[in-house]
């Protein structure tokens, strides 16, 4: 199975999310990839949608293993587990936090300038991205998430790794996903056309949407 793009993977997986519907969800595509995916299942399920600003702080000689997130209005979680089992010390994570931070702000200014985040606060909450890997980056996305009260955390993407859903599987409410291959060789491969998008494509998906 692969999908024409990340507005067909979008629709298909509305189609999956359609006991969401009653409920008037929140959508949360994380930037850049999973907008286009999130707006196409705003198309489908209605509700609210907006994007989730969240930067991973990787473990500076393993970046793909976190130990902790920040998000929008100073929120920030740590994995105090892998600071330990790492021995990260303070000034590795404080230039970490120096460098996420810097690029989480220009992200807001860019991608903020029309339109003041969504409340998530008792909402049913669905976080989109355009596929899952390792799901570290999801994951943490569910924990900055977690901060402001949801409802709901629902993880919604078109494509994953097992472990990848395992992993998020233990942090959200609920995962929904319709394509698992075997073997994951890159989420790339789930599609036909999988281009990087500009923060101008962005901005443009997101005004488009909420008109």
């Amino acid at each position: 199975m692969v999908y024409p793009d990340r507005a067909a993977a979008g629709r298909a997986l509305g189609e999956s999310l359609l006991h969401l519907r009653a409920s008037g969800p929140l959508v949360l595509g994380l930037p850049r990839g999973g907008v286009p995916v999130a707006a196409a299942v705003h198309a489908v399920l209605g509700g609210d949608l907006d994007i989730l600003l969240v930067r991973k702080l990787g473990v500076p000689w393993q970046p793909e293993l976190a130990m902790g997130a920040l998000g929008e209005g100073g929120a920030r979680v740590l994995n105090e587990d892998v600071l330990r089992h790492n021995g990260i010390t303070p000034e590795q994570l404080a230039e970490t936090e120096r460098h996420e931070r810097a690029e989480l702000e220009r992200r807001q200014r860019m991608l903020r300038a029309h339109a003041a985040p969504i409340p998530p606060r008792g909402r049913s909450v669905v976080i989109v991205d355009d596929g899952m890997a390792t799901g570290a980056t999801v994951a943490v996305a569910c924990r900055i998430v977690r901060l402001h009260e949801p409802r709901r955390i629902t993880v919604a993407v078109p494509v994953s790794s097992a472990e990848a859903l395992h992993r998020v599987g233990e942090i959200a409410d609920e995962t929904v996903c319709p394509l698992v291959p075997r073997v994951l060789g890159g989420v790339g491969g789930a599609y036909e056309d999988f281009h990087q998008l500009s923060d101008d494509e962005v901005i443009e998906l997101l005004g488009t949407a909420r008109a």
